[in-house]
């Protein structure tokens, strides 16, 4: 009901997930059920969306690279695992933001944990995709507070530093 009322009445034409774990995917089917908005799920997050959604699978995976256009915006989808397998960030250069979900917060990477997390995985996605990018862009996290990539880079030079 809180997304439903937060989308108002804009014509959702996708849920986008950012990766599978429970706190990110509850709702979707509801929301999908009430909106007629497919989801949207890297497929190496199947077995997560499993165990929270046996019954229902997501209507349509997100690749590595696909270009999603929101508003007139680009969204480049950028698989980054290691939160989970199929975790993945949305770059949009125009905007000079990336939605992280749970790849990297403020502060450093996201929890490894998790089911299905690997920590050095996290790490070299974090190095490979998300470092390259321009250092003013604006992340905006899963959980917490936005940052930019060139505060973030500091503190990951600091775990790359430590062998990973």
């Amino acid at each position: 009901d809180a997304i439903a009322e937060a989308i108002g009445d804009r014509r959702l034409t996708a849920i986008i997930c950012t990766h599978a774990h429970n706190d990110h995917i509850d709702a979707a089917p509801a929301l999908a059920e009430r909106t007629g908005a497919p989801i949207r799920l890297h497929p190496d997050d199947l077995p997560l969306w499993k165990q929270t959604h046996p019954e229902r699978a997501p209507d349509g995976e997100l690749a590595d690279g696909q270009v999603l256009t929101v508003a007139g915006i680009e969204l480049t989808v950028l698989h980054t695992p290691g939160h989970a397998p199929g975790a993945v960030c949305l770059y949009a250069p125009d905007l000079a933001a990336l939605f992280s979900g749970d790849t990297l917060f403020a502060g450093g990477p996201g929890a490894t944990g998790r089911s299905y997390s690997d920590f050095p995985t996290i790490i070299d996605s974090i190095r490979d995709r998300l470092l390259t990018l321009p250092g003013d862009t604006v992340v905006h996290t899963g959980h917490g507070g936005t940052t930019t990539i060139a505060t973030e880079a500091p503190h990951l030079q600091e775990w790359l530093d430590r062998g990973f």
